[in-house]
């Protein structure tokens, strides 16, 4: 090989991992593509829709996350309900946060889904939890599809150590490219 082929070569080589590297870091400390799994999000998501995960974003209330699932090895999503110190309750299909009433527009019937007289029945976190209030370091998490989703009202409280991060960005399927809501 000639001096210039190799230059070209290093040249090549060099920059390959260059770009590796800066896709581990962002993968690693800022944001990860996470593909849906399951109906538990519905109408908000489907299954097998693939998002983008930010990794530094603060948690707020209402918010899509990504934790590891307390009850088996794999993540689930869903949508923050309470953050810490927040008192919850439902009553009449009605979300309470600190006895104030929340509109959920994203919770909905799904077509085949059993004709019930609530979406989501009614609960205190006491009833729960056996806590009055969500604690420090942890999230209250429900799924959209309450008729469906595995959440906190079965496996308790998440752990801020156990979330992934927040979904903002949805990059599949093409027709539904954007941010959720």
């Amino acid at each position: 090989m000639t001096e210039s082929v190799k230059k070209e070569l290093l040249s090549w080589v060099q920059s390959i991992a260059f770009a590796l590297a800066i896709v581990f870091v962002c993968y690693q400390f800022l944001f990860v593509p996470t593909k849906v799994q399951g109906e538990s999000m519905l109408p908000t998501f489907e299954d097998q829709d693939r998002v983008i995960v930010s990794k530094i974003s603060s948690i707020d209330r209402f918010e899509m996350i990504v934790f590891n699932a307390p009850d088996t090895g794999d993540y689930y999503i869903k949508r923050v309900i309470g953050v810490p110190g927040d008192r919850i309750e439902m009553i009449e299909d009605v979300l309470y946060v600190n006895g104030e009433a929340y509109e959920e527009p994203y919770v909905t019937y799904v077509e085949g889904d059993p004709v019930t007289e609530r979406l989501t029945e009614n609960f205190t976190l006491q009833q729960l939890t056996g806590q009055e209030t969500v604690p420090e370091n942890a999230f209250f998490v429900l799924g959209d599809h309450r008729l469906k989703s595995n959440d906190s009202r079965g496996f308790g409280f998440i752990q801020e150590k156990d979330i992934i991060g927040i979904v903002k960005f949805r990059i599949f399927p093409f027709d539904s490219i954007g941010i959720p809501k």
